[in-house]
């Protein structure tokens, strides 16, 4: 048998309040895509960080290419040949990509950075990746796909031959995607070991050879990938059977709560017209770039709209900012929950308290101490956020966690309309049908729910009904009954085809 790159046993891990890792053993082959699966909170991400040096373990063994190591680091991990990808994009917005690329290991001329140099080495090793961006971008100008190509560059710079990918495909699009998996198999080739942290189940069987498995912290099982089924892997991950992957409730279409009339705003948001009713979800498909994102931005009052009307139940409402949005009724969850929907350095009980301190203060601005405990304690139980305690940041929690807590603190609001924007993007399968049963349950209460979704059956195993945009304009609406991914991707290229024949 081939000899293993990678050995950790029995390995313990405790943050404050929270045992992470419980005697966990983890193997790796050299040439082989490792998946390492389990819900948010499992403890993936925390082995991972152990194995990369940003942790250090409480005990147990961690064997790298057969030599035992007793303090890592991330640069003494870097240096055998270890590099990770973060779910969460660690780049310097303010610097160019060449410069995300060598940060720490600038290329110097007389004391001096040697940016020439940096970039025609970034270049090759961009180009190499059949990634198409310039070296001398700066990255806070690039969309979150291309930063994240940018991260796995950075990565592969390095010369890693062992590679840690958490999430690596959450913000891609689908030929992003599979320029990415074509770089994997190569790798593959190379004698590279990887491991591959996915909630997309389904990217499992175009890259994986084995999967390990882990829940609560917990070390589950390992087993070749041909010779274990989809619904033994789910069973094992959340320690149940999910019966139904998407589930619905079938409500009787209400009064309309939302109408959008000739929006426009900026290049993305054209002419867009829709309306929303009780009783249903709307999805909103589209390809990335489509204007999905910048339409909730401009109903939600983020980005100016230049022209058009919103009516919140027959009324025109206006809407020159979120605060505008908040008071008349319509939230949003957005796409980015670390960057714009937490501030992760507050507590989980801050979080949820911060945008209802109107429903939370006294006449005299001060904070109701137990109505805040009874908020953040109903919003922690419904929707199942694991977490130590309320007082722990945000920023602790895993993301599937932190996307509960952006939802959740919306709920102690009678608002009209809830917006989420990829709102089980990151998450396990588990929290994605938690995340579901909470947008029934507000369909239920006739509250209005609009989500943005590059997950195809996602869209049309929820929606009651589906709008699809291409280049700023919804070009198709589909009654889910009628809906296929043909037809979707039909009018999601609409007017692409329209150029294309041009």
């Amino acid at each position: 048998m081939q000899d293993y790159i990678v050995e950790i046993k029995d390995v313990d891990k405790s943050f404050p309040g929270v045992q992470a890792l419980d005697k966990v053993s983890f193997q790796l082959r050299a040439g082989e895509v490792m998946a390492l699966l389990g819900e948010n909170g499992a403890g993936k991400s925390t082995l991972m960080k152990i194995l990369s040096g940003v942790y250090s373990r409480d005990s147990g063994t961690v064997k790298i290419f057969g030599k035992e190591y007793k303090d890592l680091n991330p640069r003494l991990a870097q240096e055998i040949g270890v590099a990770i990808i973060h779910q969460e994009l660690n780049m310097c917005s303010h610097l160019t990509v060449a410069e995300n690329i060598f940060l720490g290991r600038e290329k110097l001329r007389g004391g001096v950075l040697h940016n020439r140099s940096m970039n025609k080495e970034a270049k090759k090793i961009l180009d190499d990746l059949n990634i198409d961006i310039d070296p001398a971008t700066i990255v806070g100008d690039l969309a979150v796909s291309k930063q994240q190509m940018v991260e796995i560059a950075k990565a592969l710079s390095t010369n890693a031959r062992i590679l840690i990918m958490d999430e690596p495909t959450s913000a891609l699009t689908s030929k992003e995607i599979d320029d990415l998996f074509v770089i994997i198999r190569k790798l593959k080739e190379n004698g590279r070991g990887i491991v591959y942290i996915s909630h997309r189940l389904e990217e499992l069987q175009y890259i994986v050879d084995r999967v390990t498995i882990m829940r609560d912290g917990k070390y589950i099982t390992t087993a070749d990938f041909n010779k274990i089924t989809m619904e033994e892997i789910i069973s094992n991950m959340v320690g149940r059977e999910i019966k139904e992957k998407f589930p619905k409730v079938t409500c009787e279409q209400g009064k309309k709560i939302l109408e959008v009339r000739n929006l426009n705003a900026g290049r993305m948001v054209r002419d867009v017209n829709f309306a929303l009713y009780e009783g249903e979800i709307v999805g909103i498909a589209g390809l990335m770039g489509a204007g999905r994102t910048e339409t909730t931005r401009a109903i939600f009052g983020v980005d100016e709209k230049e022209s058009g009307e919103i009516y919140l139940d027959g009324h025109e409402v206006t809407i020159h900012s979120p605060a505008d949005a908040i008071k008349a009724g319509i939230v949003l969850a957005p796409e980015d929950r670390k960057k714009d929907g937490l501030c992760v350095k507050l507590s989980v009980r801050e979080n949820i308290a911060l945008p209802n301190l109107d429903i939370l203060c006294d006449k005299f601005g001060v904070v109701d101490k137990k109505k805040e405990k009874t908020m953040t304690e109903k919003t922690v139980d419904e929707l199942k956020i694991k977490l130590p305690s309320p007082e722990v940041n945000a920023g602790a929690l895993s993301g599937g966690n932190q996307q509960k807590v952006v939802v959740g603190k919306w709920l102690a609001r009678q608002s009209r309309v809830v917006i989420f924007d990829e709102p089980t993007r990151g998450i396990d399968v588990a929290a994605k049908v938690e995340i579901y049963n909470l947008m029934n349950a507000l369909k239920k209460q006739g509250i209005g729910v609009l989500f943005v979704s590059s997950e195809m059956p996602e869209v049309m195993g929820i929606s009651d009904r589906i709008l699809v945009m291409c280049d700023g304009r919804i070009t198709g609406e589909l009654n889910t009954k009628e809906a296929t991914q043909d037809k979707i991707l039909t009018y999601a290229t609409k007017f692409e085809s329209k150029r294309a024949e041009a």
